[in-house]
């Protein structure tokens, strides 16, 4: 039975696909991976084997050829996991750093990289954010020049997800010094051991805390000529070409995480008593989740038109960060009501809905914070 006027059929199994992974591969493990501050590669293989790490991509690299309506299904799928870390750190690889291969690569650096990252083999980065640096792309100081047969990078990249444990790095550096703001920016392919780069420290977070996030630090750091990815001087495009895919993605994280709290918390007020009787009796706590939940509803719709429009090929930068904005606002008023009607337990370590309290945070700052959201959907008004 189709879920929404989008989907199909198929799309639905690849969903009971996934419940089921989570069920058995990742649920009752998380917590060690919150611990370690990670989530394992054979994990991540596993996804590779069933084809979930490249669904967009070409078959012959291992790809599943699927179009965006089904990746948003995966993305929405997977993010009802209480795991948010562990959810990023698939999405960062699937959707927000691997992209710059497939969009800008040449053929032999797509046949070179891409059947280990579809695999699982390879994990991969992005490494546009600087600590002056975020949402303000066009603001990257790190810097690319020439040398003979190298480019030669320095500079250091902050907030970077898969950053400690990831095998390549896909990285933005300023190639023209004399350019301003968004001009002058190249994409360069970084592998973990090249001679100058390092990981200058695992960063401790709020959430997120089985994905691992770092700080990079490129010193002289030599990368073949073959590795420029895409044009020199075209960086900034080709980031801004990926933000719309990237910010779906995020938008479907906020969706799945507010499903999953509102379901956990619909559970937990039926069968705690307070007063008298349960919590559900209560009035003003049905209705307050109701409320959250035709929200969710109606974002998560949506959701599923931003990615119709980007299956259409259709401009769209408006709604992709209307979006944006919204779920991740949207995600965050989820938790508050649903961490609040937890009462006491709702703010202990033990309960997957204090963990997501802490997880769903970021989704208004990282990829764009809403308040920059809003700006380019102001850019944009128009009233039919």
């Amino acid at each position: 039975m189709q879920d929404t006027a989008y989907t199909t059929e198929e799309h639905e199994a690849l969903r009971e696909q996934v419940a089921r992974f989570l069920e058995r591969e990742v649920e009752p493990v998380g917590e060690q991976w919150e611990e370690q501050g990670f989530t394992p590669r054979e994990v991540l293989r596993e996804m590779g084997r069933l084809g979930w790490l490249g669904m967009m991509y070409p078959s012959e690299y291992g790809g599943a050829e699927a179009d965006i309506m089904t990746s948003v299904v995966f993305q929405e799928a997977l993010s009802l996991s209480t795991f948010a870390g562990f959810v990023v750190t698939v999405l960062v690889h699937t959707d927000m750093a691997s992209p710059h291969l497939v969009n800008a690569g040449s053929k032999a650096q797509i046949e070179k990289y891409l059947p280990s990252i579809t695999a699982g083999e390879a994990i991969t980065a992005v490494a546009i954010s600087e600590p002056d640096a975020g949402s303000d792309v066009a603001g990257i100081r790190t810097r690319a020049r020439r040398d003979g047969d190298d480019w030669v990078i320095d500079g250091n990249k902050m907030f970077i997800t898969n950053g400690v444990h990831a095998d390549l790095y896909f990285v933005a550096a300023r190639t023209d010094p004399d350019a301003k703001g968004s001009r002058g920016m190249s994409m360069f392919i970084v592998e973990k051991d090249m001679p100058g780069f390092r990981v200058g420290r695992a960063l401790k977070k709020q959430g997120w805390n089985s994905s691992d996030t770092a700080e990079l630090v490129f010193d002289g750091c030599r990368v073949p000529a073959e590795n420029l990815l895409g044009e020199e001087n075209q960086g900034f495009y080709a980031v801004m070409k990926n933000f719309q895919i990237e910010r779906i993605a995020l938008g479907a994280m906020a969706i799945g995480h507010a499903r999953t709290a509102l379901r956990l918390t619909a559970q937990w007020v039926k069968q705690r008593k307070a007063f008298g009787g349960v919590l559900f009796d209560k009035q003003v706590i049905r209705q307050r989740l109701a409320m959250l939940d035709a929200k969710t509803q109606a974002a998560r719709a949506f959701l599923y038109h931003c990615a119709w429009l980007v299956s259409q090929q259709r401009e769209c930068v408006r709604e992709v960060s209307m979006l944006k904005a919204l779920t991740g606002e949207l995600v965050n008023e989820v938790m508050y009501s649903c961490q609040q009607f937890h009462g006491g337990m709702g703010y202990m370590r033990e309960t997957p809905i204090e963990r997501l309290v802490r997880d769903a945070r970021v989704l208004a700052i990282g990829g764009g914070a809403t308040e920059v959201m809003l700006e380019e959907v102001a850019k944009r008004f128009y009233f039919d």
